[in-house]
């Protein structure tokens, strides 16, 4: 199995798990943050490249969403 192909089965299995355990997609909301805030956290202790990286990486996600709200997917 690749990489790539273990991260999708772990993060998969996440996301059965947080709508099974907090089944109204509203509550999600700070589980959303709770992992964004721990991924920062690994990214900053790297080097400053990192840092750069994660928030070039959130700007990224923001225009999904927006893209997301105008056309119905990612």
């Amino acid at each position: 199995m690749s990489r790539d192909d273990e991260l999708k089965e772990i993060l998969d299995n996440t996301a059965r798990e947080i709508a099974r355990l907090s089944p109204n997609p509203r509550t999600w909301l700070s589980w959303l943050i709770y992992l964004l805030t721990r991924l920062e956290k690994e990214a900053f202790g790297g080097s400053t490249g990192s840092t750069v990286e994660y928030k070039e990486m959130l700007s990224a996600l923001q225009d999904a969403i927006r893209n997301y709200f105008k056309n119905g997917s990612l």
